[in-house]
């Protein structure tokens, strides 16, 4: 390829320095042809384009919408190259400039066309929806970037291939020479490996898609993407955590968006002094006002006397929400709490603290007037 730029600089420099009245005229046309396309590339970005920008919002689809504006960028860059070019052919060159020349536009339609499609990969969900609805499947959201990645990978590699054959280098030497080194290459990057198949179990073994809230023993958070080599989850603390997918696969993780229900359990500790008539008529309206709440889950409501604690007797609670929303399971918590302080507060029942009592063997009474006899008869 170096061979073919040093030859068609010798061909413009020999062009330039050996120039005649016709060869000039054939530049000034050249160099014209070039500025209307220019020209024509600013009327078609201006007007055309937006044109049919404007019509594709009228569609039932944001598909086609997506196509043009992946395209958009690589059809302004290639309007040039492709006025370049008929300038350029518009010359007289040699045929093996014109060569060159037609060798350099091919190349560059190439690029320019998987410049567009990796442009369009990163809408992979938007086509993706358009043919679940088609077809009538669904794909988890995960498999959406891991997909589009996949789908870059190969464009590149393909455009890559594809120039290669252009320009006369042989593919199968080459893809050859890289199996010779394949050994040296899996075990330097067996960790790589191990990360690529690490994604394949996460993606197929589904314990959790793009959203979803997981804890496991070395993070917990909400998952942000998912790539070849790791998985990025964004902790409640809002720092992102990158986990290689190989440590991520072996380790047990905990799905909380998972749960049909929430879990709410504590014990309630009420002081000493509380009639046993009081006790039981607290827990019987707590336990009513739970199974009477539109927000607590019906299946498993226990609410019990459960033990003498230290300083208090303890009411065991043991139930769930509906929602499995943080903030609005906070919400459902504190309510309940309320309305528990309105029953205490209601039948005269107060929450027990912490307290410690001391016993005197002799009276605190006795032992005064003892020391006041001694203190007269002193």
């Amino acid at each position: 390829m170096k061979n073919y730029f040093n030859y068609l600089l010798m061909e413009l420099l020999y062009y330039w320095n050996n120039v005649g009245m016709n060869m000039l005229i054939d530049g000034f046309i050249a160099l014209g042809i070039f500025f209307l396309f220019l020209l024509f590339r600013k009327i078609f970005t201006k007007y055309i384009f937006h044109l049919f920008l404007k019509m594709t919002k009228k569609t039932k689809t944001d598909l086609d919408e997506q196509i043009l504006l992946a395209f958009e960028k690589p059809l302004r860059v290639f309007l040039i190259i492709f006025g370049l070019y008929v300038s350029l052919t518009y010359l007289p060159l040699s045929l093996r400039m014109d060569m060159i020349v037609l060798l350099i536009f091919r190349s560059s339609l190439i690029v320019f066309l998987a410049w567009g499609l990796s442009n369009l990969a990163n809408s992979t969900v938007l086509w993706i929806e358009w043919l679940g609805r088609k077809y009538n499947f669904e794909i988890d959201k995960i498999l959406i970037p891991f997909f589009s990645k996949i789908l870059r990978f190969v464009i590149i590699a393909l455009t890559i291939s594809i120039i290669a054959e252009e320009w006369g280098y042989e593919i199968d030497s080459i893809i050859a020479g890289l199996g010779l080194g394949g050994l040296a290459f899996a075990l330097a990057a067996k960790d790589t490996v191990g990360n690529i198949f690490g994604g394949v179990v996460i993606i197929t073994e589904k314990p959790f898609t793009l959203g979803d809230w997981i804890e496991t023993p070395s993070v917990e958070g909400t998952v942000e993407d998912i790539t070849f080599r790791s998985t990025r989850i964004r902790t409640f603390a809002q720092s992102m955590v990158t986990i290689p997918n190989s440590t991520l696969a072996n380790e047990p993780i905990t799905n909380w968006s998972k749960m049909g229900k929430r879990r709410i359990t504590f014990h309630l500790g009420v002081a000493y002094t509380t009639p046993r008539e009081k006790l039981e008529k607290v827990v019987k309206q707590i336990r009513e006002m739970l199974e009477t709440h539109d927000e607590i889950h019906q299946q498993t409501i226990f609410v019990h006397f459960d033990k003498f604690n230290d300083s208090s007797l303890d009411i065991f609670l043991y139930f769930f929400t509906k929602t499995t929303i943080w903030a609005e399971w906070l919400r459902v918590k504190e309510e309940i709490n309320l309305k528990m302080m309105e029953i205490l507060e209601t039948e005269g029942v107060s929450i027990a603290f912490p307290s410690t009592s001391v016993y005197f063997e002799t009276p605190l009474e006795s032992l005064e007037k003892k020391h006041e006899r001694q203190t007269a008869e002193s």
